[in-house]
């Protein structure tokens, strides 16, 4: 039933990493528009970005959070398990109406089981995603916070239809086709862009890639550094640098400085709308950047046996190459060779964060 306008709710939102922190700016906006909802952000600290400092807090527009439970450094099971202890304890002293979660990482998890235990409804945005890989811990978080959720917004159309053949529309939770919160966030600050401090090639690859999967594993490691020297036989290779992919770069002696590859520093979002905008071509292991690339119009080459971002796939705008050397470098010498052409609209119209906050406020 629809609230009274007289009553306040009250919404805990759960969030643990940049990407979810952009997220929740444009979501964080459209919610303060309504009088009769009051926002309390918790950040459980499990990714530490020297990106997110108060300049990134007041250019984005963030909310700054209300509690900062910095928990972070642990193995998953420990982290999950430390974050509903205390993510519990927040819950149990606000006690809201709702828990709003993002994604799929631990802290997205560790915040909805919490709440469900306490018999809190729990709205999950980014919901009806599967790369269909129960080895990545990511896929995990996502299945059981989409069982355990009561309204899910999906991103598309696919995510929707994913959680009807699951059977979510059939018991009681409410499936929402809100469109990519993503997408409000690039079209929103995609005018503050900003040139990073490296001096950049004319025309260049993007490059990110910093899952374990790929840097703690030396042969894979060394197949992915391989490719992209091959590839700077062709075009330059622009690559910021993850602190824990320099980190393991660095533990097999390779000589970062000497390389072809052009390592730069770590960037912020505003820098990194940037490289998506005056890149030629993307390559990542990234979720969220493979999305970014369809948005700057950019064909994505994709360094993982599979994508939670299946449309993408399906449409031909993202080339998912696994990490086999001659596979990633003949893939982008292909693309190279087309001009993009993006006709099709797969996540919504831009007015994501309106549709959710709409939704919540009708609840």
């Amino acid at each position: 039933m629809p609230r009274e306008t007289k009553d306040i709710m009250k919404i805990v939102t759960i969030l643990g990493a940049r990407p979810q922190f952009i997220k929740a700016a444009v979501v964080s906006r459209a919610l303060s528009q309504y009088d009769d909802i009051r926002e309390i952000i918790v950040h459980t600290g499990q990714h530490f970005d020297p990106n997110m400092s108060q300049l990134f807090f007041e250019e984005m527009g963030i909310p700054e959070p209300s509690y900062n439970l910095d928990i972070h450094g642990l193995p998953h099971g420990a982290l999950t398990g430390r974050m509903m202890e205390q993510v519990e304890g927040v819950l149990l002293r606000e006690r809201p109406d709702w828990l709003l979660v993002y994604g799929d990482t631990d802290s997205t998890l560790a915040g909805a089981l919490a709440a469900k235990k306490l018999h809190i409804r729990v709205a999950h945005v980014e919901a009806g995603l599967r790369s269909f890989n129960e080895a990545m811990p990511e896929e995990i978080n996502r299945i059981l916070t989409d069982r355990i959720s009561d309204l899910l917004f999906c991103p598309s159309e696919m995510a929707v239809n994913q959680l009807r053949d699951e059977g979510r529309l059939a018991n009681g939770a409410q499936v929402v086709m809100s469109g990519d919160v993503m997408k409000d966030a690039a079209l929103q600050f995609a005018p503050l862009m900003r040139q990073p401090a490296a001096e950049l090639p004319d025309r260049f690859v993007l490059c990110t890639f910093h899952r374990a999967e790929n840097v703690d594993n030396e042969k894979t490691l060394k197949q992915l550094l391989y490719a992209l020297e091959l590839t700077c036989n062709t075009i330059p290779v622009v690559c910021p640098l993850h602190p824990h992919t320099r980190k393991s770069i660095e533990a097999i002696a390779y000589p970062i400085d000497q390389s072809p590859i052009q390592f730069i520093e770590p960037v912020g979002y505003l820098e990194m709308l940037y490289l998506l905008s005056h890149c030629t071509l993307v390559m990542t292991d990234s979720g969220g950047l493979q999305k970014e690339a369809y948005y700057m119009k950019k064909y994505c080459v994709t360094l993982r046996n599979e994508t939670e971002w299946t449309e993408l796939a399906g449409c031909g705008y993202n080339h998912v190459v696994g990490t086999e050397p001659m596979n990633i470098v003949q893939t982008v010498q292909n693309l190279l060779d087309v001009t993009p052409v993006f006709p099709f609209e797969l996540y919504g119209d831009g007015h994501a964060a309106e549709a959710i906050a709409k939704t919540m406020n009708r609840r």
